[in-house]
């Protein structure tokens, strides 16, 4: 057991999307990109509420649900611990993609880009490279 890993959740309350899915992607976010590893404890419910001003209610939800997708575990007096990671990429492979991903949006952003207008970039590629990962999928099934 590692110990306690410092992630803070953000709550974007204009976001439309509900609380505590907003902390179940965040800490998928954080799995992904190895900042939460087997045997971190996430916050407590507490930490979290004092930090954002949140009902416990919606964390503990939250925390139920990564749990019911086996990806922590709740143990009886000591916390909530990260079961398993959603990375496949090692560390090294992350901090490379990371920095050829910043100098892209550094260049799109003197381009004239704004956020909303690289997302929607973004966004449209992602789809154009995914859809032939569909269809390959599909003629396996």
């Amino acid at each position: 057991m590692k110990g306690w890993c410092a992630i803070e959740y953000r709550i974007d309350r204009r976001s439309g999307v509900a609380t505590y899915l907003q902390i179940v992607q965040q800490t998928k976010h954080a799995l992904r990109l190895g900042l939460l590893e087997p045997g971190d404890r996430l916050p407590t419910a507490r930490e979290v509420v004092e930090a954002t001003a949140i009902n416990p209610n919606t964390v503990l939800k939250a925390y139920r649900e990564l749990e019911r997708e086996g990806l922590v575990e709740a143990r009886r007096g000591l916390g909530t611990f990260v079961r398993r990671t959603l990375g496949g990429v090692g560390a090294a492979d992350h901090a490379a993609l990371r920095a050829e991903l910043g100098a892209w949006m550094a260049r799109a952003g003197a381009a004239g880009l704004e956020r909303d207008d690289i997302t929607a970039l973004f966004a449209s590629v992602f789809e154009e490279l995914e859809q032939p990962v569909e269809l390959h999928k599909g003629d396996r099934a």
